[in-house]
């Protein structure tokens, strides 16, 4: 636990996927929110079919889904929110001819209906 779930546009050809989800990771670890890095679990989905509005002007985006145990306080998710988009924000070069649009949506889970096992 947490739970990230990265969803980018296939038009961001330049995206280091898993250089961004160590660096995230990093970010929700250094937040002093979890107390095992290994509870830490993200994954990304490039998205080949999409659509950014109406217009046909080339738009991307990433938009990450971070699942947590309920029970954190409002400011502790802001802080969570906008230290994870701080990290996307500085991902490096973004396309000069992309709009690219960039979202974090926190979501808590159930505390009492998650249950997870280690094996091995």
């Amino acid at each position: 636990m947490p739970h990230m779930y990265l969803e980018y546009t296939a038009n961001l050809t330049g995206l280091a996927v898993e250089k961004t989800l160590l660096r995230l990771n990093n970010v929700l670890m250094v937040s002093g929110q979890f107390a095992f890095e290994s509870d830490i679990k993200s994954r990304a989905v490039k998205v080949e079919s999409f659509q950014v509005g109406t217009s046909l002007a080339p738009r991307g985006f990433i938009a990450l889904r971070l699942s947590l145990l309920s029970g954190r306080s409002v400011q502790v998710k802001q802080q969570l929110s906008e230290s994870l988009l701080a990290a996307l924000q500085d991902l490096g070069d973004w396309p000069a001819d992309i709009q690219v649009q960039l979202s974090v949506q926190l979501v808590d889970m159930d505390r009492e209906s998650y249950t997870k096992i280690a094996i091995g």
